[in-house]
């Protein structure tokens, strides 16, 4: 993590935790190359694990289910799946779509809220066993990289709202028809007839293009900016602790790391739990602009 014969500094330890475990090394700030692509392998194996466990999970409850008096397992995913109904009705008012499009959102709510809640792991526990494997398995326990929230990764939060934009214009298409979108995305938001209509009709393409990129890259950014901005809190947090450990009576600075660690962790209980309602609340209603017609 640091220099050979001393411990890392600040900038050293948060740049440390900053890094992905990578196929390779990414040059610039995005790579978009088919043919040496970059994978954020560890981005990629926490978002499948905990996808594939909240799937489980709520394959297990449902038929696990009772007509009695509930469980808190079960109690807790019937409040989820009443209130994604509630919410899905009152948005998309078709009842077919609304079959498919309310399961949709509730898996994401409970994704996004497996991943936000990894940032609620000690800081170092995971990427310390990793570690401890990697050299093990001969590599230098320097390099050994392991971010473990993946809402905290931009290619992991843009890969969800891209999925939302493909369903977007599935349900464009299949409510409107193909020939009724194209009209409709040369024809608003200005309608207009005759000559006027023509002159704006590129106009109106392109605002319609801005409308579909804003909504994906917000409805990502959105994420990705509160997830990360809370990871970094933990380690300037992490780093208070290790100051006080370090330091002549840094005893206060080891209390103030301890009450300021156990705050921030419960107030971030609210904020994974508002970021995965936002973002399960915004999957609905964009779709449900899909079915509105202009």
């Amino acid at each position: 993590m640091a220099a050979e014969g001393h411990g890392p500094t600040a900038g050293e330890y948060i740049q440390h935790h900053l890094q992905h475990l990578q196929n390779r090394t990414q040059e610039g700030i995005a790579n978009f190359s088919l043919s040496e692509p970059v994978f954020k392998l560890d981005s990629l194996f926490w978002s499948i694990l905990l996808g594939v466990l909240g799937c489980f999970l709520l394959w297990r409850v449902a038929k696990s289910v009772t007509s009695g008096v509930p469980g808190r397992l079960q109690a807790a995913i019937e409040f989820l799946v009443e209130m994604v109904d509630t919410q899905a009705r009152g948005i998309i008012h078709n009842e077919t779509s609304r079959k498919a499009v309310a399961p949709l959102a509730l898996t994401a709510f409970v994704w996004v809220f497996l991943m936000n809640a990894m940032d609620l792991l000690p800081l170092d526990l995971v990427p310390r066993i990793w570690e401890s494997i990697y050299g093990a398995a001969g590599g230098d326990p320097h390099h050994a990289y392991m971010r473990i929230v993946p809402t905290a990764d931009l290619s992991i939060t843009l890969g969800l709202s891209i999925t939302v934009l493909l369903t977007c214009l599935y349900y464009n298409i299949k409510i409107k028809g193909l020939g009724g979108w194209i009209k409709e995305l040369f024809s608003a938001p200005f309608h207009a007839h005759g000559v006027a209509a023509i002159v704006l009709a590129p106009i109106n393409f392109i605002l319609q293009l801005i409308e579909f990129a804003a909504k994906t890259i917000s409805h990502g950014m959105r994420l990705f900016g509160n997830m990360f901005a809370g990871e970094l809190v933990f380690m300037l947090i992490a780093l208070m602790g290790a100051v006080g450990f370090a330091s002549l009576g840094g005893v206060a600075l080891w209390l103030g790391h301890v009450v300021a660690g156990a705050a921030w962790a419960i107030f971030h209980i609210l904020i994974i739990t508002l970021q995965a309602f936002i973002f399960m609340m915004l999957t609905l209603v964009y779709v449900g602009q899909a079915h509105d017609k202009h």
